[in-house]
């Protein structure tokens, strides 16, 4: 698929089929994710893949908001070693990234759950949780859950509102580029 396309049809899914991920497609995407830059090329990203439909379940319940987790038939977990970077959101937020376009370009659908800076309750934050859940060591956090599968919805592809020229300075702000 070509890559201008990709943008445009990818969308966020939240209800999926009830059909397996091959775990060709899945290390597919993983290996989109591993081509992810970083910075210093420090690489401090791990990848938990959940496919067993009780730990999807309970990661449904890890946040509000989650619950298309539940119907998912493979969930990608995204944490970072943050002692190895001190810039870990942002090379697992690019790592997440390339998951969901690799994912559309395979032929999937794809969401993203929020965990870092979010709660699981009153007393306890959805990445403590998630830690708790799948045994994530203390040095790693935990930035989102990708839930991944064949679509059981359909979203139109995003159409030329999206962009957002005025958004854009030449040379300096507020000088307008288009």
């Amino acid at each position: 698929m070509e890559f201008f396309e990709v943008l445009k049809k990818r969308r966020s899914i939240r209800r999926f089929q009830d059909k397996p991920v091959p775990r060709e497609l899945i290390e597919k995407f993983l290996e989109a994710a591993f081509l992810s830059p970083s910075s210093y090329n420090k690489r401090p990203w791990h990848f938990v893949v959940v496919d067993d439909k009780e730990k999807l379940e309970a990661l449904s319940r890890a946040k509000l908001g989650a619950s298309g987790l539940k119907t998912a038939p493979v969930a990608i977990v995204v944490a970072a070693d943050k002692s190895r970077s001190d810039v870990w959101i942002e090379d697992a937020s690019i790592a997440a990234e390339h998951i969901h376009l690799a994912s559309y370009a395979l032929g999937l659908a794809s969401f993203w759950v929020q965990i870092r800076n979010r709660t699981h309750n009153e007393t306890k934050t959805a990445e403590e949780y998630v830690r708790e859940l799948l045994g994530i060591p203390e040095n790693y956090r935990v930035l989102c859950i990708i839930g991944v599968g064949y679509p059981a919805e359909n979203k139109p592809p995003h159409g030329d509102e999206v962009f957002e020229w005025e958004k854009v300075s030449h040379n300096e702000f507020g000088k307008r580029f288009k």
